[in-house]
């Protein structure tokens, strides 16, 4: 009888964590690996189109939802978009790229702020809004490429009521392309933003022509405004009160963040001081910011005075696609036509911007807290996550544009107040009075804004809030998972503690486990005294102690500096900081083995107490029980046990 292979499984998995680096023994790893090329980067206006996609796209929609929040207000809300846009969201943006010029943007900014447990939980519910912001813009931007689709005049007869089936297909084949693998193609990037701006110029340019030439309109917009609404200042405060619903706006300032690796800056910039990269990329927001401000007022004012009110609702032939009605409606057919595929292509192409922002965002700090599995280090096993992910947020909202918009709102407001409040504190810290004082009102309205949004439309903060239980679930899970691993990146050992090591190598090699509590000459004797007797040790046998001092237990992977010292003139000690005591211990014996060629031995007492409890305060606060912890640890990273450093417990 034939036996049965399964090649196809092995190959099947090795496709899908290609790129794992440590996926199978005897990969190449660290100075073995092929090394990255140097990255050349690009000329500044050149990654504004990569982040552009993702900005300049919302005018897709925005115009829409603007008019369906504002009504005849829409173009004065607008305006009020745009001051908070020019005097808000830039300042704290180009402060953010002073602050974090490798990309890491402000969740990195404030990480540094908090340590221990706090600090992670608050970065974890961070990154829970983050996901919300890039997965509702993948899912709303298909969603509106699907409506631009169905309700192009051409094709809504044959595909109306194939939107949601259309919109998971473009979620679909979004996750196919990344799973063959997606490179940063910024050229494309640079043709879909310029095709686009162009099509929405001829677009703003002949609604204005027909507004003017049109003079009643102007007369009949007025007119009701003032009808409505009473005086010019009744006007302004309802266009303050309805600014929150208007925040989609505001995306793609994080973005333009993420996206600065890729300016190439001046030929003398380092990493410690990237000079011209920050000065590009200040260029780079900047002008994306006043482009898309001219874009949002003038398309806010065209689309609200030339298309009646009823084509913006649920179901009108406005509701989504604003300005491809004004594109059908008064250049024909065909330039209709050519201007909504260039909106489905820059839509789309903004879901891949997002699906990349999520596929660099979460290894950037899931790994180095010890809270992702081994395969969320691989890019398809993550875009299988995220597409699925999708299709739920897809079929959830039905494939709405409008009820995506809160969910997206919040997840940027609550990224832009994050960053807020990340300079203010940077400003302060940098004894910058007056930016301090501009920073915190800057900061205030920003979480007025996300307070409003989430009282007028709770769906973001239910999603942000889904999202930031499954990565903290899945974060807490991984990390208890990994709790064994040997994480320790490096071992140091000064002159003083290599001297210690080479002394006793002669000899066998006994290391004595002890807490560096009131470190006096008592301690050291009885603890010497006690070893001896339960294990057996003579008092000719020669001894190290070992003392690991935690520092923050939160923190997962980190290099071993050991120090050596001789307290009271007689016991030898070597000295450790890390954020586990079993991990310190076993990386410091396996890297003495390694160093001398011999077993060592370490010896320890048992700890009182529930072995759960204690579990948990080595989970927690990287002590407790640390004997058998040690051992696993030792076990896992050695699996031949005749080479496996010995661990004794008396």
């Amino acid at each position: 009888m034939a036996t049965t292979e399964h090649p196809p499984a092995n190959r099947l998995r090795a496709w899908m964590l290609e790129g794992l680096s440590d996926m199978g023994k005897g990969a190449p790893q660290g100075p073995h690996a092929e090394p990255e090329p140097p990255h050349k980067g690009q000329r500044w206006w050149r990654v504004m189109c990569l982040t552009g996609v993702d900005y300049f796209s919302t005018l897709g929609y925005q115009p829409g939802i603007a008019a369906l929040a504002a009504g005849l207000l829409s173009p004065i809300a607008t305006i009020v978009l745009v001051i908070v846009t020019l005097a808000g969201a830039l300042p704290v943006y180009r402060r953010v790229a002073e602050e974090s010029p490798r990309g890491e943007g402000s969740i990195a900014m404030l990480e540094r702020l908090l340590s221990f447990w706090q600090g992670k939980l608050f970065v974890l519910t961070l990154l829970g809004f983050a996901a919300t912001d890039f997965l509702i813009t993948i899912t709303l931007s298909a969603a509106d490429a699907s409506t631009h689709l169905v309700e192009n005049p051409h094709l809504t007869g044959a595909l109306h009521g194939y939107q949601m089936l259309i919109t998971l297909l473009l979620v679909a084949l979004l996750g196919a392309v990344f799973l063959k693998g997606f490179l940063e193609a910024i050229g494309v990037a640079v043709a879909l933003v310029g095709i686009y701006l162009a099509l929405n110029a001829v677009v703003v340019v002949v609604g204005l022509w027909h507004v003017i030439t049109a003079g009643h309109v102007i007369t009949d917009w007025t007119g009701a405004l003032t009808a409505e609404h009473g005086n010019v200042f009744v006007m302004i405060g309802v266009a303050l009160i309805v600014f929150p619903k208007l925040a989609l706006g505001l995306s793609g300032f994080e973005t333009g963040v993420a996206v600065m690796p890729h300016v190439q800056g001046d030929p003398g910039d380092t990493e410690e001081r990237p000079t011209g990269r920050i000065r590009d990329t200040k260029k780079l927001l900047t002008t994306a910011a006043v482009i898309m401000s001219v874009f949002l007022i003038a398309t806010s004012f065209i689309t609200t005075l030339l298309i009646p009110a009823r084509e913006f609702k649920d179901g009108g032939q406005a509701n989504g696609r604003a300005l491809a009605y004004l594109a059908h409606e008064y250049l024909g057919g065909a330039f209709g036509t050519v201007y909504d595929v260039s909106t489905i292509a820059i839509l789309w192409f903004a879901g891949a911007s997002a699906m990349a922002g999520l596929l660099n965002l979460m290894p950037r700090y899931l790994p180095r807290y010890g809270m992702a599995p081994h395969w969320a280090r691989a890019v398809r096993p993550m875009v299988i996550v995220f597409t699925l992910v999708a299709f739920l947020v897809t079929w959830i909202f039905d494939a709405s544009v409008d009820a995506q918009g809160g969910a997206y709102a919040t997840g940027v407001l609550v990224l832009i107040s994050s960053a807020a409040i990340a300079v203010t504190i940077a400003a302060r810290k940098a004894q910058q009075k007056g930016w301090t004082i501009a920073f915190a009102v800057i900061s205030a309205v920003f979480l007025y804004t996300t307070v409003v949004n989430v009282i007028e439309r709770p769906d973001g903060v239910k999603i942000g809030a889904c999202f930031i239980a499954g990565i903290i679930l899945v974060s807490l899970l991984s990390r208890l998972a990994r709790a064994f691993e040997l994480r320790v990146t490096s071992v140091s050992m000064d002159d003083l503690a290599e001297r210690f090591v080479r002394d006793i190598a002669s000899r066998r090699i006994r290391f004595i486990a002890k807490e560096p509590d009131r470190r006096d000459i008592a301690e050291y004797r009885e603890k010497i005294e006690q070893i001896r007797k339960d294990n057996d040790v003579s008092p000719q046998d020669d001894v190290v102690f070992v003392e690991v001092t935690v520092t923050d237990p939160s923190e997962f992977e980190a290099g071993l500096t050991v120090r050596g010292e001789v307290m009271h003139g007689r016991y030898r000690v070597l000295s450790l900081e890390s954020s586990s005591i079993p991990n310190a211990l076993g990386a410091l014996l396996l890297h003495v083995r390694d160093a001398t060629g011999c077993i060592p031995h370490i010896y320890f007492e048992w700890t009182e107490g529930s072995p759960f409890a204690n579990f948990l305060r080595f989970f927690l606060f990287g002590q407790g029980e640390v004997a058998p912890v040690t051992r696993e640890v030792l076990r896992e990273a050695e699996p031949d046990r005749a080479r496996r450093p010995r661990v004794h417990v008396g």
